[in-house]
């Protein structure tokens, strides 16, 4: 029998109500598997963290983070603890985590929903089956490189200056990620650079290429990041596995939140080399919707990028494709059926609380694998 640590980390805001819509989900797949035990682990962080214990992130958690298969993360942070001064800060949570792990890849996939194609700007039939996996490298280049400087020289003029900066080996464990993750896809792979112009877009453009020969069953394409973002809005369908680095995959996701149709739909998840128990990822699954304090609290949240970040961490940290693809054909059943948050709602349609949407996904999961009896055990708190 299979048992599977879980570390569940709320954190703020809407952050532990869609979690928790997350864990009720899983607790649907748990019901169909009675091969697997599911060990949930509950602990505080970010600005719940810093309020219970005034850290944003304990050292037993990060030690619980570390022994756990995955991590399933909420979201941090909130006018409460926003004070740019201060010390102690919630997002210290999650760099914190990437850290413990050493996540250095981070996806996102932009899937557009058949019966939400009316959320998209563009037209129905640009947009209609686009299923894009992004893998963005998450810890070196531009954001990371120094010196990063900003100043005024002897003249009174101010100055700025920003490094970009990468290791063949820093591309090569991102890129080679990547074309592991296009094999269980539909085998095709873009790199998005500015060799044209950047040196270290040379080296991804060569590293990519070096790579792509070990990989003689994925097609590989290099592209260049502004066409690229073109594209994505006039031939999305065209796109499988897109990788590229921190300062462009950043733009790119959030370019690509057009495909999905709203935030609130988008999963993510941060990878890194280290392997778990049972040979996959060892991850970091998380919403990218933020903390959203303004409706915390009122129901109306929108579960289903944390439930989406839930099937990603079956796949990819747990090895479970069956159930990970359930759960993905559950959230589609769903919203077939229209259950929408008000986010996702046209005008004058009825909404659904986030109970609601949560339970009607973990039925679907239960008729797409059949029920029995649960196999999840939970407790709180890692210390």
């Amino acid at each position: 029998m299979a048992r599977f640590r879980i570390a569940v980390l709320g954190g703020d805001g809407i952050g532990p109500e869609v979690v928790g819509e997350a864990v009720k989900v899983l607790e649907a797949v748990a019901a169909t598997a009675l091969e697997h035990v599911f060990e949930l682990t509950e602990d505080k962080v970010g600005g719940a963290a810093i309020d219970a214990y005034g850290t944003a992130i304990r050292k037993e958690t990060i030690a619980l983070a570390r022994r756990s298969d995955a991590v399933l993360f909420g979201a941090v942070g909130g006018p409460k603890w926003d004070d740019p001064k201060a010390a102690v800060r919630p997002e210290q949570a999650i760099l914190g985590l990437r850290a413990a792990l050493g996540t250095f890849a981070n996806l996102r996939p932009a899937r557009m929903q058949p019966a939400l194609v009316h959320l998209s700007p563009l037209k129905p039939e640009i947009v209609q089956g686009a299923d894009v996996l992004f893998i963005r490298e998450l810890v070196a280049g531009t954001y990371f490189a120094r010196p990063k400087k900003y100043w005024q020289d002897a003249r009174g003029q101010w100055r700025a200056v920003d490094t970009t900066a990468y290791t063949e080996s820093q591309v090569e464990r991102t890129v080679r990620m990547a074309f592991e993750l296009a094999r269980g896809r539909r085998k095709r792979l873009h790199v998005a650079d500015k060799q044209n112009v950047m040196a270290t877009s040379r080296l991804w453009r060569d590293v990519a290429s070096r790579v792509a020969a070990e990989f003689t069953d994925v097609e590989f394409q290099p592209i260049l990041t502004d066409a690229l973002a073109m594209h994505l809005l006039y031939r999305p369908l065209e796109f499988d596995v897109i990788v590229t680095d921190n300062l462009f995959g950043d733009l790119l996701t959030d370019e690509a939140a057009v495909l999905a149709g709203s935030m609130g739909l988008m999963p993510s998840a941060s990878l890194g080399e280290a392997r778990n128990r049972h040979s996959g990822y060892r991850g970091l699954y998380e919403p990218i919707h933020g903390t959203a304090p303004d409706i915390a609290g009122r129901g109306v949240a929108n579960p289903i990028a944390a439930i989406q970040s839930m099937a990603l961490l079956l796949r990819y940290s747990l090895g479970l494709q069956r159930e990970a693809t359930a759960v993905e054909r559950a959230v589609d059943d769903a919203i077939e059926l229209g259950l929408r948050t008000p986010d996702i709602a046209r005008a004058g349609e009825k909404t659904a609380r986030t109970s609601e949407v949560g339970d009607a996904i973990a039925a679907a999961v239960t008729r797409e694998l059949g029920g029995a009896a649960s196999s999840v055990s939970r407790s709180s708190d890692a210390g």
